[in-house]
């Protein structure tokens, strides 16, 4: 049998996350202490008291999101003696939790990740003014209905695929004004429904060039190691290992698609019959409608813990 461990992304935050686990294991709370040292920010605080508000800021939720993932595995290390490495063969994340994904590997540190995804946030988020920027999902949709769909509405705007998550759902990102006519020619498409998102700012589209460019530069700077298991890039579905192509696949994710449907399907392909996600309960079932044979499980609680512990 072949595993790989999945990371959630944006969208799986929510108020109170992590207190459980905080409450239940001081190998948790220590996590997001470190966290929080890394930011000099009470980012804990934000995530189990909220305000809602400030927790879905990208700043806040990108690096909350990570954390929450990476107190579950830490809690599966110290309290179950899990080893990633012994029962993993490969890590992948869904757009930020690419980054979590290589924490898990140790390509990075907890606090680099923290600072890089903090930063990421904050660089998302000012590329575009609020306001000019969208995105929507598109419910029965494939991917070659999508991109028929985006090229009908872009009229000379940006509006392209940003997410391509399961044979049943895509995301488009762009312009509002051509976000907005993509939904109301879903039906002229075949596609069943058309759902503008609560985001700020349109995420892996072109018009996110200006936060790649930051990216690049903090990359630039950053200890990369090579990690335990090979993490599948968003931007390539294929599996990487290399220090230096990490770096540079990160960088295209902030304006490049996320493949998560091609890298679910090129992971079946390779082996693995078993997808675990650490700290949300999104992913599964984007796998199951991509690979319907796989087994999924969804850690998240001290007793998904205390099963997985038994099951891997």
């Amino acid at each position: 049998m072949m595993r790989a461990f999945l990371f959630p992304g944006q969208g799986s935050q929510s108020v109170g996350m992590g207190k459980a686990l905080a409450d239940a294991s001081p190998a948790a709370k220590e996590l997001f202490q470190e966290v929080d040292d890394a930011l000099s920010q009470h980012l804990f605080r934000i995530m189990v008291e909220g305000p809602e508000s400030d927790l879905t800021l990208t700043e806040n939720a990108q690096p909350a999101i990570m954390a929450n993932a990476l107190a579950t595995l830490r809690v599966m290390q110290r309290e179950g003696g899990f080893s990633l490495a012994e029962k993993g063969d490969y890590v992948a994340g869904h757009s930020l939790g690419e980054y979590s994904a290589l924490c898990a590997a140790e390509a990075f540190d907890i606090g680099t990740t923290a600072k890089l995804l903090k930063l990421r946030g904050r660089a998302m988020q000012a590329a575009v003014p609020v306001g000019e920027g969208a995105m929507a999902a598109l419910l029965g949709a494939d991917i070659e209905k999508a991109q028929a769909l985006a090229e009908a509405a872009a009229q000379g705007e940006v509006c392209t695929v940003a997410n391509d998550n399961d044979p049943t759902q895509v995301v488009i990102s762009g312009h509002r004004g051509a976000i907005e006519r993509a939904v109301a020619l879903v039906k002229d498409h075949g596609i069943r429904r058309g759902v503008l998102l609560p985001v700020s700012a349109p995420f892996h589209c072109p018009l996110m060039q200006p936060a790649a460019e930051a990216m690049e530069d903090a990359l630039g700077k950053a200890a990369i190691n090579t990690p335990l298991l090979p993490v599948y890039a968003n931007v390539l579905a294929s599996a990487i290992a290399d220090p230096d192509e990490i770096r540079l696949r990160l960088v295209e994710q902030v304006t490049g698609r996320v493949r998560w449907r091609e890298s679910v399907a090129a992971m079946w392909d390779a082996g693995v019959n078993e997808f675990v996600e650490l700290g949300g309960k999104v992913l599964g079932p984007m796998v199951k409608r991509i690979a319907p044979d796989a087994t999924v499980r969804s850690v998240v609680t001290m007793d998904d813990i205390e099963a997985a512990l038994g099951a891997l």
